[in-house]
């Protein structure tokens, strides 16, 4: 069997399974088809007879229950009732349902997400580029100190940057934003959290923080996310918890410059695995090399959006004002876009199941206090 095997370059077992199919005959008279190593029936399988009797027994609770359960526990209790020795199991009972389509329960429906930057149409299109910020808060190192974490990335092109220091304000969240934009060039959206520092006061109705101003001043559309909502800042939380677990978890840090340098390496790899992915992003224009950001600066144009979910009487806030959009679009997303020019607002309808059709809401007459518009 061994130099058989070894002529027609099979196991041994193959050519004793050969042997024992022959069993004396004559070998054009033996079957050596393939067969599937499997018993032809299973010894743990349910009989036809009581995959018939559950059947019966579902459609029989169905029409006659008092309790009007019909399920697979119903049918167990049922089976118990009638003195059956060993019951099939609620699983097994449930697998046999499902087998001969004998179910009412719907299956939920998975929708592919929609486009990265929907709720922006040249952003979805990929014609725009975006930059989001966020922080990261609650960090002590080894010395007692606790520190904060700005962190960006790029939508498009995944560009990263990451600045650990022990407090920030709204004056040195803009230096390192605009430090940032000096080295890698202007995007057309930049996109923040609620966070008083980039948004400004809130305890004021038409306030509107440095960062807007600088982002209005430079020609970059500022955007804010929806107050606890999911999706928008996917990018920049995905961005935060992957600098924790590279950076953050890996080391012990004694003191704020280690933490820093380290960090500074991990921006600087990120940067060059993405860099195929940064060079297909849309194009960023250069920060004008004169430009400097002043406190009293006024502008004549540009816009503000706010990414807001209606309340259940179609309302939204936007800039310490509630406007009454439209009573039919309750609880819903709402792309506010503060028009400084036209001196307006308009309110677009968002839904992510269309995220392509974004039809126009209502226009409201708005203008901004004199101490910041020309």
């Amino acid at each position: 069997m061994r130099s058989v095997a070894a002529q027609f370059q099979v196991s041994v077992p193959t050519v004793q399974r050969w042997v024992s199919r022959a069993d004396e005959k004559r070998l054009d008279r033996a079957d050596f088809s393939d067969r599937p190593s499997r018993p032809k029936r299973v010894h743990n399988r349910t009989s036809p007879q009581l995959e018939k009797e559950v059947l019966r027994l579902r459609d029989q609770l169905r029409q006659h229950s008092d309790l009007g359960e019909f399920g697979a526990a119903a049918i167990r209790r049922e089976l118990i009732r009638q003195g059956m020795p060993h019951p099939p199991s609620l699983r097994t009972i449930g697998y046999l349902l499902a087998r001969h389509g004998a179910t009412d329960y719907r299956q939920r429906i998975r929708r592919a997400p929609p486009t990265k930057g929907w709720y922006l149409p040249d952003v979805a299109q990929g014609l725009a580029e975006i930059d989001e910020f966020d922080f990261i808060e609650g960090l002590v190192t080894g010395d007692h100190r606790e520190v904060e974490v700005l962190n960006a990335v790029s939508l498009h092109g995944g560009l990263v940057a990451s600045w650990p220091r022990q407090r920030w304000n709204a004056q040195s969240a803009l230096e390192a934003i605009l430090d940032h934009w000096r080295e890698v060039g202007l995007p057309d959206y930049a996109q923040f959290d609620n966070d008083n520092r980039f948004t400004g006061p809130h305890q004021y109705a038409d306030t509107v923080g440095r960062i807007i101003r600088a982002c209005l001043s430079l020609g970059v559309t500022p955007v804010f996310a929806p107050v606890s909502e999911h999706g928008f800042q996917n990018a920049i939380e995905s961005y935060n918890g992957q600098w924790q677990a590279k950076v953050w978890t890996r080391g012990v840090y004694k003191s704020l410059a280690p933490l820093q340098q380290q960090s500074a390496k991990y921006v600087a790899a990120h940067r060059l695995r993405c860099r195929a992915r940064m060079d297909g992003a849309p194009d960023r224009s250069q920060l004008p090399p004169r430009w400097r950001y002043q406190e009293q600066e006024k502008f004549a144009a540009g816009r503000i959006i706010f990414i807001r979910r209606s309340s259940d009487k179609g309302v939204v806030e936007v800039l310490g004002h509630k406007y009454e959009v439209e009573t039919s679009w309750t609880s819903r997303l709402v792309r506010c876009e503060v028009d400084i020019k036209a001196k307006e607002i308009r309110f677009y309808a968002l839904r992510r199941r269309a995220p392509d059709r974004q039809p126009l809401l209502r226009r409201v007459k708005y203008q901004l206090p004199k101490r910041y518009i020309e």
